[in-house]
């Protein structure tokens, strides 16, 4: 230890992992599949056959999970989404919400 040079111990502190938010889009019967996937591949990074499953099972489903991101990203994916939607006239509605998850812990 060097002259001068203090040092101060710290007990060990936990981080938690940030609450998970859940980006959903939502089925119209105007918004092309061809969109969605367009969509999930440009703004959400996902491979093309991902992206294919997920529009089919929001085709199927009236709804499916686009991915779960911390609030901020998940916001930011939100309103790209909306944003590319509208430029495209289409009513794709595009929402989140916590984890399930995440909800109860």
């Amino acid at each position: 230890m060097r002259e001068g040079v203090e040092t101060e111990s710290r007990s060990e502190e936990r981080t938690e992992n940030p609450r998970l938010w859940r980006v959903l889009l939502h089925n119209d019967d105007f918004t092309t599949q061809d969109f969605v996937v367009w969509i999930l591949e440009t703004v959400f990074h996902m491979p093309h056959a991902e992206a294919f499953a997920v529009m089919l099972h929001v085709h199927q489903a009236g709804v499916g999970v686009a991915g779960l991101f911390t609030r901020d990203v998940a916001e930011t994916k939100v309103k790209a989404t909306r944003q590319l939607a509208e430029q495209h006239e289409f009513p794709l509605l595009v929402t989140l919400e916590p984890d399930r998850q995440e909800a109860g812990a």
